[in-house]
């Protein structure tokens, strides 16, 4: 190891290391960091982590660029900072944890800062779903909720993410800019200080607190008294995916009165190796392989699929003879119309349902059909909840679902999963049987509002000039057409409103028929998307109608392809 100024603040490495190797409290990731090479260390400590989806997310490993124990340590310093600068109505902060590698003692590292710094904590019991988390935070009127997790990434991932208080808009929910910077700021002083009698280097374990009991059973209490219980003779297949969901998910079906449910039984228990799936995350193509086979097999009406920390609920249905997975815009159509259709009018006056720039069209032709208002945000829940006064449901096409924004201000896998087996058992009847809800309402939507068809492309690339190169290449030569259809381009970066940012949606209408492209760079991983929808006008030939739009989006994914590789046309 050099001590030259080979950081690219100019700093020393060997400085930077012997500061944190003073500062970790982990002996493991000590003992880690001294074990490796010039060029591993130089790689750990290239760039700290930095705050994305509502907080940090990176690879369990020792320095600042992964998941420790002194990079939670520092976050959460620099979120008790941020809070006392900003204080609320409480000073509780309710903390938990998903069952992935290092989340256990993540969470312990948070709790022992927070109440060190006099915060009232509130410590989730055992390994916990995330919706879970942000009901808490809300209904306990907490100033902040800290929930360690790191949704659908790959087992050597694991996160921390921040929800904050607020007004009865924004409470529970997903922090914003500018506090994620403020936050981020504080964060980048350098470490001081070694292990001490205040920060020793092993966390201690508090004794349980019955309030992270009380949590868990009134957010399942609240899923029953938002959709109801009794008896509902539907037949539900789940799976867990590794995740905490599995057994809240039964309980809250159970509670809502749906006993007829099969799990995947290699899948239920967390498990942070997710051992069974090459990606624990239900939108990959293979994932729910294992859910579709119990689904076929057992005869079930509706299949239910969380991702392992259980914010997001994809659902599959048998559609002529064969099982698969709705899309979630599928699913978020069909979940507007049925939770508009149960909205008391005397309980919200004008409803809003809110989806995001990248999500299909259909479901705000729902919302005209039941004079409801319709906003679409930028994507992310962050903002999806914030979309409005009124707001009865939001929805982005990566099968997250909000279904019960008076309770939980974030996507929520256990509530749709019993809002989704609601609408099955609501629309069941002599003349269509529970397996065949899903597909019928689907087709009673297309007849009513055209069919509509959505997508998506991506390109991965390890250089990320590549990606600069395809955005400034789509706004200074934009397509004048899409599959010989004359198109319009909206240049979201040019925008001055509240849908600013690093996007070009590409589209082109014809007698009634709509194509879209927008293209946008991940805002988690090096690559590049392009989201796809095709909207055909009422047919009642709603069969002649879906295969039309199918060869439509096989050409257009032809053409998205195209502009994401800068292959010629």
């Amino acid at each position: 190891m050099t001590d030259g100024t080979d950081l690219p603040d100019g700093g020393s490495v060997v400085d930077a290391v012997h500061a944190w190797l003073v500062a970790d409290p982990d002996p493991a990731t000590r003992a880690e960091l001294i074990a490796l090479d010039d060029d591993q260390v130089a790689e750990r400590f290239s760039g700290p982590l930095r705050f994305g989806t509502a907080g940090l997310r990176g690879p369990v490993r020792a320095g600042p660029s992964g998941m420790n124990r002194l990079v939670v340590r520092q976050a959460t310093e620099a979120l008790a900072t941020w809070l006392r600068q900003h204080p609320g109505e409480t000073e509780t902060v309710v903390i938990g944890r998903d069952a992935r590698h290092g989340s256990d003692a993540f969470a312990a590292e948070a709790a022992s800062v927070m109440r060190r710094r006099g915060f009232d904590v509130v410590a989730l019991p055992d390994p916990t779903p995330t919706p879970v988390l942000a009901h808490a935070t809300r209904a306990l009127h907490a100033a902040a909720g800290i929930m360690i997790t790191a949704s659908h990434n790959p087992p050597a991932d694991n996160g921390y993410k921040v929800y904050l208080g607020g007004d009865d808009r924004a409470r529970g929910a997903q922090l914003i800019p500018p506090a994620d910077a403020e936050i981020e700021a504080v964060m980048d002083a350098p470490p001081a200080g070694a292990p001490d009698d205040d920060t020793p280097s092993t966390t201690p374990t508090p004794t349980r607190d019955p309030r992270g009991d009380e949590a868990v059973d009134r957010y399942l209490a609240r899923i029953v008294e938002r959709f109801g219980a009794g008896p509902r003779p539907v037949r539900v297949a789940l799976t867990a995916m590794h995740g905490v969901g599995g057994a809240p998910a039964v309980a809250a079906l159970r509670g809502a009165g749906i006993t007829d449910v099969g799990v995947v039984e290699e899948q239920f228990a967390p498990d942070a190796d997710f051992p069974t799936v090459a990606f624990p995350n239900p939108e990959e193509p293979g994932a729910a392989d294992m859910l579709l086979d119990l689904a076929r097999r057992t005869e079930a009406d509706v299949a239910i699929a969380l991702d392992p920390d259980a914010d997001r609920c994809a659902v599959g249905t048998e559609i002529d003879g064969t099982w698969r997975m709705l899309t979630g815009d599928e699913t978020g159509a069909l979940l507007a119309d049925h939770l508009l259709s149960h909205t008391a009018s005397d309980a919200v006056a004008s409803p809003l349902v809110a989806t995001t720039i990248v999500s299909g069209s259909l479901v705000e032709r729902v919302c005209e059909h039941h004079g409801a208002r319709f906003a679409r945000t930028l994507t992310g829940f962050k903002w999806l909840v914030r979309a409005g006064d009124g707001l009865v449901y939001a929805y982005e096409e990566a099968i997250g679902h909000c279904v019960d924004p008076d309770a939980v201000r974030d996507k929520d896998g256990i509530a749709t999963a019993v809002a989704v087996v609601d609408l099955v058992a609501a629309r069941t009847s002599a003349d269509t049987p529970a397996r065949q809800v899903l597909s019928r309402a689907s087709d009673d939507l297309a007849a009513r509002h055209g069919v509509h068809v959505t997508g998506q492309v991506s390109h991965r690339t390890d250089d990320l000039a590549e990606i600069t190169a395809v955005m400034t290449r789509l706004r200074s030569a934009s397509p004048t057409a899409l599959l010989d259809t004359p198109a319009t381009v909206d240049d979201h970066a040019t925008r001055d409103d509240g849908l600013h940012t690093d996007a070009v949606a590409i589209t082109a209408r014809d007698d009634g028929r709509r194509l879209r492209i927008i293209v946008r760079p991940s805002g988690t991983e090096p690559k590049i998307k392009a989201y796809l929808e095709v909207a055909l006008p009422p047919d009642p030939d709603v069969a002649g109608s879906r295969s039309r739009a199918a060869d439509l989006m096989a050409r257009l994914r032809t053409t998205a392809t195209e502009l994401l590789t800068g292959a010629p046309s």
